[in-house]
């Protein structure tokens, strides 16, 4: 058995060969980060391990290396991820000089892979990947449009005297046009913030259109979780398009610890103690953080709970507990869906890319 761990990264990868002893084979080679970079790899292992089976760790860059993990599993090749924190803590294990590249780094995936047999399998459903585009690239406009609500405030302060505070909402977009129609200014002036209203509302209308899509998209995918108060159709968007197949958790303990919402525990001397993850999935903590807020809201269960914890546990500490609920029933919600589209998730493709 023959591992290889890759480093990905945005315009190269560096890719490096292990035996099963965990003994480098081959020199490490690195390939650019484009549509040639699966036939690259195929040919340079195939002249290292020959006919030996090949598994292929990737750090979990998934933002630099989904388009590899695809080529390879389409190619017939098994694909596992190695979360960041594990490789580096095996590169300190195996680095004497305190040393970093990017060929110490793929060794370091190589031996977190080979230590650690149950990581996460790269696997396609080409109905996730989908929604994955269209959660990333409406979060991109959301950002897109707090940078030019919060410009255009900026410079409306200087000509009037206050403006309607959410300009996400086209009503609100409206109030400031007549505003600005009844305000002395230059031709240039008013011409350039009509622009900056302008692309305004053309945010708007993109954010509106993707967000039917993706409740298109996202129902057949989650109907449960969808009936969980403070799951939204995009919360839910972002819950298949960041879990992907929900059986790569096997415990709701592990999702819980992926969305960073399982407590740390920090013990000395002899005194039981516990903290705040604040690593995870930040997307998906997010998501939790939400959902906690509605509930406390709007759910009489949810405020019960937090009821009882608050008094010894503060308000965030109990708001954190309910959030360690959610995973709970989020993993069950999703769990029940997951039977209805296992058939189209791609796992072990027998063609091979040439």
């Amino acid at each position: 058995m023959v591992t290889v761990g890759v480093d990905p990264h945005k315009h190269v990868h560096v890719a490096v060969a292990v035996d099963a002893r965990g003994k480098r084979i081959g020199k490490p080679l690195t390939v650019g980060n484009d549509p040639s970079v699966i036939t690259a790899l195929l040919k340079w292992i195939r002249a290292i391990a020959g006919s030996e089976p090949v598994t292929w760790a990737i750090e979990d860059g998934r933002g630099f290396a989904r388009r590899l993990a695809d080529g390879l599993l389409l190619a017939g090749h098994d694909v596992v991820w190695v979360p960041t924190r594990l490789m580096a803590a095996h590169r300190e294990l195996h680095a004497t000089t305190g040393a970093k590249s990017d060929p110490i780094d793929a060794t370091a995936v190589t031996h977190a892979a080979i230590a650690t047999p149950g990581l996460d399998r790269h696997r396609i459903d080409e109905r996730v990947r989908e929604l994955r585009i269209l959660v990333d690239y409406r979060a991109d406009l959301i950002k897109r449009r707090t940078m030019a609500i919060n410009q255009l405030k900026g410079r409306l302060h200087v000509w009037l005297d206050h403006t309607p505070g959410d300009l996400a909402r086209a009503r609100n977009l409206t109030s400031v046009t007549a505003l600005l129609n009844t305000t002395a200014v230059s031709t240039h002036v008013r011409q350039a913030l009509t622009d900056m209203i302008t692309e305004i509302g053309d945010i708007n209308q993109r954010v509106h259109d993707l967000d039917t899509t993706i409740r298109q998209l996202v129902t057949p995918l989650a109907p449960t979780p969808l009936q969980i108060t403070g799951i939204s159709h995009n919360s839910a968007a972002v819950l298949v398009a960041e879990i992907g197949d929900i059986a790569r958790f096997t415990t709701s303990a592990k999702l819980a610890r992926y969305t960073g919402c399982a407590p740390i525990p920090v013990y000395s001397s002899d005194k039981e103690r516990h903290r705040l993850h604040r690593g995870g999935n930040r997307r998906l903590n997010s998501v939790l953080y939400t959902a906690a807020i509605v509930q406390k809201r709007f759910h009489p269960d949810a405020r019960h709970l937090l009821d009882r914890h608050e008094p010894a546990k503060g308000a965030r500490g109990a708001r954190r507990i309910l959030q360690r609920h959610l995973i709970d029933v989020i993993h069950r919600a999703m769990t029940t869906d997951h039977t209805t589209w296992n058939h189209h998730i791609t796992r072990h493709p027998h063609t091979e890319l040439t």
